[in-house]
């Protein structure tokens, strides 16, 4: 099973996001972890969810995934993104789609 962060975002403070971003991303990639989705663009449809922005990284799996963010590494970015941005995050755990290995 695959493991996804997914995080709707705003960023507030774009020196600091980059910042975070160059601290952040090393860590993901030795994760094993990889950008799937950095929204360009949004289209509203169903519930009046208006997100600025939207990224999804897959992992591995769940575990990684789990692991990754509740790492020493990663809580000591924290405080950085949290300076940079607003925003909501989950995980989700997924099978590949049929016919994907």
């Amino acid at each position: 099973m695959r493991g996804y962060m997914i995080f709707e975002l705003e960023i507030t403070d774009p020196v600091a996001w980059t910042e975070y971003r160059l601290l952040a991303g090393p860590l993901m990639a030795a994760a094993g972890a990889r950008f799937i989705v950095r929204s360009e663009r949004i289209e509203p449809l169903e519930g009046g969810w208006n997100p600025v922005s939207i990224s999804v990284v897959e992992f591995p799996s769940f575990e990684a995934a789990h692991a990754y963010y509740h790492s020493d590494a990663y809580k000591a970015t924290l405080p950085l993104r949290e300076k940079a941005s607003r925003g909501r995050g989950i995980l989700v755990g997924s099978t590949p789609p049929a016919g994907e290995a």
